[in-house]
């Protein structure tokens, strides 16, 4: 299975860390959030 590796500033591991909690996602489940928001935006167009 890949592995996806990213350095983030402290501060805005904090702030990932704290959404993430918030909305009772893993680190998995934000990025593909994030991914199906993304991709949502493009047939808005």
């Amino acid at each position: 299975m890949p592995n996806i590796n990213f350095e983030v500033e402290e501060d805005q591991y904090e702030r990932l860390k704290e959404t993430k909690k918030r909305h009772g996602l893993t680190w998995k489940g934000m990025m593909l959030h994030a991914h199906r928001e993304l991709d949502s935006d493009e047939s808005d167009d």
